[in-house]
This record gives C-alpha cells, sequence and structure tokens, in this order.
C-alpha cells in the first residue's frame, strides 16, 4: 500500500509543472465537445430510448400520471447527465492512454528513473486492444447500472467502474516502453489487486466537480510511477549474472 500512495503523492505533485497544464485539459475538452454534439444532435433518440426503458420498468405510466410535468422532465435530464458524464470521462481517459502516455512517461522517467533502460516489450496493436477491451467492458458495467439508479442500487457502480477502466488502460500503457516481452508478462500478470486499489483510488477524482478535469492525467501519471517502480524493483533483485539477453530468448522460443 505505501508504493500506492507513493506514487499518488507522485503523480500530484507532476500535476503542478507548467507543461503538465495543457496535457490535462486537451483531451477533458476535446470529450467534452465531441459528446456535447453528438447529444445535441441525437437528443431526440435517446430521449425516446429513456422513454422505451421507462416503459419496460413500468415507470412510464406512473410518470404520465403525475400532474407536474417537472418530474419527468428532470427525471430523463437526469438519465441523460448520468450517461453524459462516463461517456466524457471514459473517452478522456483513452485519449490520455493512447496519445498522451509517451509525453507523461518521458516526465516521469527522466525525472524518477533515469537509469532505466527502455527495451520496448509493448506494442501499439496491444494498446489499441487494450483500451477496446476497456471500453466496451465499461460500457457494458455502465448499461447494467442505469437501470439500478431507480432502485438505489447503482450508487456503488460508477466506482467499480472508473477502478476498474483505470487499472485496465494504464496498467498497460504505463509499461509500453521500459519492460522487455517477458518482464511486461510478468507485471501484468501480478499484482492486481492493488491495481485495483490505484485504480479505485484514482478513479474518485472523477466524481469530483472541477477535480475531474485532472482526473485522467492524474490517474496516467500514478500508474506510471506504480509501475516503473515494479519494474525497477524487478530488474533490481535480477541475479547479477543473468544476462539481459535470456529475457528476448525465452520469448522466442516460448
Amino acid at each position: 500500500m505505501s508504493l500506492i500512495f507513493l506514487s499518488l503523492t507522485r503523480a500530484l505533485r507532476d500535476l503542478f509543472q507548467f507543461k503538465i497544464i495543457w496535457i490535462m485539459i486537451w483531451p477533458v475538452l476535446v470529450a467534452t465537445l465531441f459528446w456535447l454534439m453528438i447529444g445535441i444532435i441525437f437528443w431526440d433518440n435517446f430521449s425516446v430510448w429513456i422513454l422505451q426503458g421507462f416503459t419496460t420498468m413500468g415507470i412510464a405510466d406512473w410518470l404520465a400520471k403525475t400532474d407536474s410535468g417537472w418530474i419527468a422532465s428532470s427525471v430523463q435530464w437526469l438519465i441523460h447527465l448520468l450517461a453524459f458524464v462516463p461517456l466524457v470521462m471514459v473517452t478522456s481517459l483513452t485519449i490520455t492512454a493512447i496519445f498522451v502516455m509517451p509525453a507523461l512517461i518521458n516526465l516521469v522517467a527522466k525525472k524518477r528513473y533515469p537509469n532505466l533502460k527502455r527495451e520496448y516489450g509493448a506494442t501499439v496493436i496491444g494498446s489499441v486492444i487494450n483500451a477496446l477491451y476497456a471500453i466496451v467492458l465499461y460500457a457494458v458495467i455502465w448499461a447494467i447500472a442505469l437501470p439500478l439508479w431507480a432502485f438505489g442500487l447503482g450508487l456503488l457502480i460508477p466506482f467499480l467502474a472508473a477502478a476498474f477502466v483505470n487499472q485496465q488502460l494504464f496498467r498497460y500503457d504505463a509499461l509500453s516502453e521500459h519492460p522487455n516481452k517477458r518482464e511486461l508478462k510478468q507485471l501484468l500478470s501480478t499484482g492486481r489487486l492493488p491495481l485495483w486499489n490505484l485504480g479505485l483510488l484514482t478513479g474518485l477524482v472523477q466524481y469530483v466537480p472541477l477535480l475531474n478535469i485532472i482526473a485522467p492525467t492524474f490517474a496516467a501519471l500514478a500508474f506510471t510511477h506504480y509501475e516503473l517502480a515494479r519494474l525497477e524493483k524487478i530488474r533490481a533483485n535480477k541475479l547479477p549474472n543473468e544476462p539481459a539477453e535470456m529475457d528476448h530468448g525465452k520469448i522466442k522460443h516460448s
């Protein structure tokens, strides 16, 4: 747990660097403008889907019978908001993971791990596949969660979704440059619970107004610090007479 909090504090300090400001803002800005346009264009379609959902749950008639139309309108707006916020957030996280991570990795590596050799065990295709997997499962989690809000059971789903998408996106991309294939496989297959804990702690920021602007970059920095520290520890624990080339040889014959 100490490594998790160390990674969080280092990520927080990194956020105050001037070069990070634009990196923090533009993914959220692009994602917000994109989903605003989609929402405006397809507002009527979304409203029809929401009404169909109300009918399926058996509350459409009740809303229609209420004397005040503002109740139905408020519920509809709330559902639009519940859909809009996670869409903006997961889009911002994906943009950060795919396009911003190289700059953040360079910043962290030069500052904290200047002697950590880069062996490029990850691939661009692997990063894209990982991002698609995270997005699809994130969407499934929210699709399951939306009906549960009507019964008060959906309150925990946003935090579960945030923990999942953060650890799934950033645990791979934080290791995109430094480990070789063997080290990458080892790091991805171990320490899953601490990664979920880190995903949850960074995910909480997503639901704090104004602070959610920094959430994608904060998560990316925290996972980069965490994973590079784990990689450094793995290499430090290697036997002195173990040649680095053995890692590549094992991969080729596996």
